[in-house]
């Protein structure tokens, strides 16, 4: 709730809240407004506004997405190591995004997925 001047200012969560403890069995709209402070006229015209639906929590915006392919070249096949060397880990942190690399690894696979996560 947020006051402004001598105006309280109830969101849609509050509202309905209090409007769904009049709905419950045995709720009373003059008891459940006076434990809100809250005269028991502006509570009906909440459970009016909540039977139209209009104290539904706003759906979150979606943003439009294009996806576009990304040519990356195709990695040569890996060559066994016979030197007895152990494979390396690469592990990248983006932020949106974790890239793990396991074994050798073609540096311009790499560079080519990496710029892709970047965008």
């Amino acid at each position: 709730m947020e006051i402004r001047g001598e105006r309280r200012l109830w969101s849609k969560q509050e509202k309905r809240q209090i409007v769904e403890q009049t709905l419950k069995p045995g709720g009373s709209v003059s008891v459940v407004a006076r434990a809100h402070d809250v005269n028991a006229n502006q509570v009906f015209q909440w459970r009016k506004q909540y039977r139209e639906g209009r104290l539904e929590p706003e759906a979150p915006t979606l943003l439009p997405v294009k996806v576009t392919g990304i040519a990356l070249q195709k990695a040569p096949p890996a060559r066994p190591r016979s030197n007895g060397k152990r494979n390396g880990v690469i592990d990248i942190d983006l932020g949106h995004a974790r890239v793990r690399i396991e074994g050798a690894a073609d540096p311009d696979c790499i560079r080519a997925a990496l710029e892709g996560l970047q965008r």
